[in-house]
């Protein structure tokens, strides 16, 4: 049986950037805008249609030739061409150029250092680190961005290694809390547990309000606390 093929008037695909897939012996290929895959996979791009060309799964894109309705079901379990696309972006190797390998990680590595100098702080003075000193200190310790990892996940990944070279660790969370005014003395206490700095606290005769700083790790602790103790009465809101 021939391949199946783009039609005659359908326009070719250019200036593209090719995510292949490769499962059971069968390969596939997706055609995206250029510069828009790693986006995509890091959540800073989340308009698909500013990363796809075409909702159409490719053997070979170059070709136009389409893939087999059966080898999508066979491989993807499904015939959707948008959801196939969606797993090979988040799962695909991306084909570029050097040049544009270069400028990802080169991207990349920045966001890295960004997240890095926004949510953390040196415990010393309570102040962020410049991002110099922090690319300074990720070359040191010979650290290599992942493509297929969020700056977020790498970055934090990375925070561990940065401790054994520099006072570093994750800015406290800034969080406004309000509950009916029966739960303030809970909520107080569950903050001292937490070893929150409340910085502010005011009532009336049905709500209190609360804004404090606490360590990120104790933010979902906090979450949980509001939530089981008050169901829907409660709200929290992360300030900064």
């Amino acid at each position: 049986m021939a391949p199946c093929t783009l039609p005659i008037n359908q326009k070719r695909l250019t200036n593209i950037a090719l995510v292949k897939y490769k499962k059971f012996g069968k390969k596939f290929e997706i055609a995206c805008y250029k510069n828009t895959v790693i986006a995509w996979r890091n959540k800073v791009e989340t308009n698909i249609d500013d990363v796809l060309q075409t909702e159409t799964v490719f053997t070979n894109v170059s070709k136009g030739i389409l893939a087999k309705q059966e080898d999508l079901e066979k491989v993807f379990g499904t015939s959707d061409q948008l959801e196939i696309c969606k797993k090979i972006l988040a799962e695909g190797e991306v084909q570029v150029s050097d040049k544009e390998r270069a400028q990802q990680f080169e991207n990349l590595f920045r966001d890295v250092v960004n997240v890095l100098v926004e949510k953390t702080i040196n415990p010393e003075t309570s102040r962020p680190y410049p991002p110099g000193m922090i690319e300074k200190s990720l070359h040191d310790l010979h650290f290599a961005v992942d493509t297929t990892k969020p700056a977020k996940v790498q970055a934090l990944e990375m925070l561990p290694k940065l401790q054994t070279r520099m006072p570093i660790k994750r800015a406290d969370m800034r969080l406004r809390i309000q509950v009916p005014s029966n739960f303030e003395d809970k909520l107080l206490a569950k903050l001292k547990e937490l070893k929150a700095k409340v910085e502010s606290s005011s009532s009336t005769k049905s709500e209190c309000t609360v804004v404090c700083s606490i360590e990120p790790g104790g933010f979902r602790k906090c979450d949980q606390f509001i939530r089981e103790e008050t169901g829907s009465a409660g709200r929290l809101e992360v300030m900064a």
